[in-house]
């Protein structure tokens, strides 16, 4: 039962769920939220993102079993693809009832968040637009703590379109290491279309971005923090590129996105309030 239960845990896609729900708990962390409510929010979020990682999961498993991932439970047949599809929408329903206490607006934007991640798993992975959910979940999931306050604010703008590029440059990098593996069970996705050196350079320009507008952002103070994670920020996309240029891609590159992407909301929750409308 006990090994069961490990294996279903790591089909969830416990790397990516757990840095997407830091994430947002550090945001609560800096908007001011009182422990209860930031305890609320950091659970809502956590099911959602393993909705979504075993939605994946649950959806790949012939492909998967197919190119013989051995990273994958489902695959594997160490979790049955029934187990994972009924934790799936138990994960569901229970961020949803999560995230109603913070109110219909971080409902709102949180069932935006998941329904990307959801519309990516059942079908737009294998086309042009396979970038489009990420660019919408991860503009989207500031708004989430945002309007999850007691006053509910809506972000600036800004912070949507850095969010938004560390989605594009976390959907590009986890796919690069797959291209191949993608490509024999018909996934063809921007990256895919791209090819790995073009669309690895377009992950980490994103980035670089991404990074630059939370550094100086609108009505944003400028603090030797911040410029110190803007610092971490470009050597993380200079890095990204020179591996990318000197050796085929892998998850390494998934895991600098992902460590500047902690960073950078770091650096958001620094900004407090003035990250709001």
């Amino acid at each position: 039962m006990a090994k069961k239960a490990v294996s279903l845990l790591l089909a969830s896609h416990p790397g990516p769920t757990v840095v997407v729900t830091v994430i947002t708990t550090l945001l609560g962390v800096g908007l001011g939220y009182p422990p209860g409510r930031l305890g609320v929010l950091a659970l809502a979020v956590l099911f959602g993102q393993l909705s979504i990682g075993w939605c994946n999961d649950w959806l790949d498993a012939a492909r998967d079993r197919a190119v013989e991932r051995t990273d994958k439970p489902a695959a594997r047949g160490d979790v049955s693809v029934a187990t994972v599809r009924i934790a799936a929408f138990v994960a569901l329903a229970a961020a949803i009832l999560l995230t109603l206490p913070l109110g219909l607006g971080a409902l709102a934007a949180h069932l935006i968040v998941i329904a990307g991640g959801w519309a990516y798993n059942l079908g737009l992975k294998a086309t042009a637009y396979s970038f489009v959910p990420f660019l919408v979940s991860f503009g989207a999931l500031p708004a989430v703590a945002t309007l999850g306050q007691e006053q509910p604010a809506l972000p600036q703008w800004w912070v949507y379109a850095a969010g938004a590029l560390l989605g594009l440059a976390a959907h590009i990098t986890n796919v690069l290491p797959d291209l191949e593996d993608d490509a024999r069970t018909g996934i063809r996705g921007m990256p895919h279309r791209l090819g790995a050196r073009r669309s690895g350079l377009l992950a980490f320009a994103g980035l670089a971005v991404a990074t630059l507008l939370i550094t100086f952002g609108p009505g944003l103070p400028v603090r030797p923090l911040l410029i110190a994670g803007l610092v971490i920020g470009l050597a993380a996309a200079v890095t990204g590129v020179v591996l990318l240029l000197r050796r085929s891609p892998t998850r390494l590159l998934m895991q600098l996105i992902m460590t500047c992407a902690i960073v950078d909301v770091a650096m958001l929750a620094l900004a407090g309030q003035s990250v709001t409308v």
